[in-house]
């Protein structure tokens, strides 16, 4: 596994609160990767297109992996999916909604546009490491991601 490069992921969700328990959720799964934020679409796509206060293309490299929120303020990750799968080089990114949403309209819409999964935000800490744990095993342990 120490041969394999170190995997950016991207965090969009506009909820401070939710960010951090993200962020410590993946701590506790013991996960080595790079993780930086966005808090809405339109800085997510700032992000990717290094734009803006993100043109250190060192300091915010292109990620192996994005988070998404659905419901964030600008740009909503609907919009920000859409416009990802839409763009050759965006929509090798795998990318999760990791959302509250439970509805069945966003789960075919996010599919139809190009989602790699969806999950829905667990309400507990503990089942949200669980879910990082999983999540990072299967996307940085099984998986083979393209170099990009």
């Amino acid at each position: 596994m120490s041969n394999k490069r170190t995997i950016i992921i991207l965090i969009a969700d506009d909820d401070a609160e939710d960010r951090m328990l993200v962020k410590d959720a993946l701590e506790e799964s013991r996960l080595k990767n790079n993780i930086h934020f966005v808090e809405n679409g339109e800085e997510l796509m700032d992000y990717l297109y290094h734009r803006g206060k993100f043109t250190d293309k060192d300091k915010y490299p292109t990620p192996g992996l994005i988070l998404l929120d659905l419901n964030m303020p600008k740009k909503d990750g609907r919009e920000a999916l859409k416009e990802i799968k839409s763009d050759d080089h965006l929509k090798l990114i795998p990318v999760v909604v990791l959302t509250t949403s439970k509805a069945e309209e966003d789960i075919l819409r996010t599919y139809d546009l190009g989602v790699s999964s969806f999950i829905t935000k667990p309400v507990t800490f503990a089942s949200l490491v669980d879910v990082m744990k999983t999540l990072s095993k299967y996307w940085f342990e099984i998986v083979e991601l393209p170099k990009l």
